[in-house]
């Protein structure tokens, strides 16, 4: 299942998903991220999982254009997208 975290407003549509089935839970998408945004748990949107997934820390989920602002630019891939070594993370801008 694909899980969908961030917002949509006037300027674009702001989203980091992250594909539950791929996601084994190994956290190097948190150590990886120098802001602080995504984080590891259980899956909030499989309450029968027992799996640990990642997924994005709640107190950023209204701002992730601007915490992942840094990450992002031409030619840049996202440290947690390189960390993910099953791909289950993706940016929608």
């Amino acid at each position: 299942m694909k899980a969908n975290y961030g917002y949509k407003d006037g300027s674009g549509d702001f989203f980091i998903s992250i594909d539950t089935d791929k996601c084994t839970g190994c956290g190097l998408c948190v150590e990886a991220c120098p802001n602080g945004v995504m984080t590891v748990g259980e899956d909030e949107n499989d309450p029968f999982s027992e799996d640990e997934v990642a997924s994005v820390d709640e107190t950023e989920r209204k701002k992730i254009k601007y915490t992942c602002a840094p990450c992002k630019g031409e030619g840049k891939t996202e440290p947690c997208i390189k960390a993910c070594e099953p791909g289950a993370i993706n940016h929608s801008w």
